[in-house]
């Protein structure tokens, strides 16, 4: 996994007409937390380029004063409007404690579903799991070329090693959906037939 260097000043003033102060002057006011104490600091805007705007994740090494940080990306607050980033948190690693990171999910290959008309829907694209430092994986490749019309990969269909995945086991991941030119089997037909019998009946059921 990559590692990103960026470099922050101490805060002096916390409260909310410095932060003001701060965005202003196109800094970024931020936090680290998760070891002996806060670290309130701030940075500028520009120091997010390659941690916030990608889809890869890295290690962040913070330099503030004769001190470097350890950290990984936590949290990133936007603001409601004009979408600037308005606040970062970061978590300071310590040897030998896990860390929860968010990891992205990438699918491999073409699914038969997709094949025969269907559509493949990525319904988990992050996937936060927890584990120590060395064993966080930079990305979670899933092979969809088995699915098929109907089916879904589920949390609890994923393989990883010594890590822990933050996430239900029945949360759905991909799925492939029938869409109006995909091919049905005479019994996906019945179905659709039956279903139009009973339109109008209270469907208790619903589609997650």
């Amino acid at each position: 996994m990559k590692t990103v260097s960026i470099s922050g000043s101490l805060r002096e003033n916390l409260g909310k007409k410095a932060a003001k102060a701060l965005r202003k002057a196109e800094q970024v006011p931020c936090v680290i937390y998760g070891g002996k104490e806060q670290i309130h600091f701030s940075t500028e805007i520009n120091s997010f380029k390659d941690i916030v705007y990608t889809p890869e994740i890295a290690f962040i090494e913070i330099t503030i004063g004769d001190k470097v940080y350890k950290t990984v990306l936590q949290a990133v607050q936007f603001h409601p409007v004009s979408d600037n980033i308005y606040h970062v948190d970061f978590y300071e690693m310590t040897e030998g404690k896990p860390l929860i990171m968010g990891v992205p999910i990438h699918p491999k290959g073409t699914s038969k579903g997709v094949l025969n008309g269907g559509r493949m829907i990525q319904r988990t694209k992050v996937l936060r799991v927890k584990g120590l430092a060395e064993f966080i994986p930079e990305e979670i490749i899933v092979d969809v070329s088995a699915l098929n019309i109907g089916q879904t990969i589920q949390i609890k269909d994923l393989n990883l090693d010594n890590v822990e995945i933050m996430a239900y086991p029945n949360t759905n991941v991909i799925a492939v959906k029938a869409s109006r030119v995909s091919t049905t089997t005479d019994e996906e037909e019945e179905g659709e037939e039956g279903e139009e019998v009973a339109e109008g009946e209270e469907n208790s059921a619903s589609e997650e």
